[in-house]
């Protein structure tokens, strides 16, 4: 478990080059100081995805600065909740610790029209996540 008084969450897919950026992104923005926010990826690439960045920038939410992130087992001990998108068994496991599998579209090699309803269905399900936790979303 975290040692902060807030929440913490770690959103995790193969390349963190897409659904766990925005996750993190969404529940960032939306959850504010009041949740502490980490996304890797078992593989990482390179750069996050550009459709993903201009998808998040017709949300309002800028990403372009945001780099893809490893996955270290240190990630997964800090965090409360561990959101897996696709990563299978690469994902460490730990007594104690909330996981949830988000079943969700890969957007890699996708275009913006094919990202906007996986961002969609992310923010829907960040929104829940939110009230699991009890944190107020911010407007917006």
């Amino acid at each position: 478990m975290s040692t902060s008084a807030v929440p913490s969450v770690l959103f995790v897919c193969v390349h963190n080059a897409g659904r766990s950026q925005m996750a993190a992104a969404f529940l960032t923005h939306l959850g504010g100081d009041r949740v502490e926010v980490r996304s890797a990826g078992s593989v990482p690439a390179d750069t996050v995805n550009p459709a993903v960045v201009e998808a998040m920038a017709e949300a309002g939410i800028d990403i372009s600065a945001e780099t893809p992130k490893v996955l270290t087992t240190e990630a997964v001990r800090a965090s409360d909740v561990v959101i897996t998108m696709g990563c299978g068994d690469v994902c460490p496991h730990f007594p104690g610790k909330r996981y949830l599998d988000w079943t969700l579209d890969d957007p890699a090699g996708q275009g913006v029209a094919a990202v906007r309803p996986i961002r969609d269905r992310i923010e829907q399900r960040v929104r829940a996540l939110l009230a699991e936790l009890g944190v107020e979303a911010a407007a917006g």
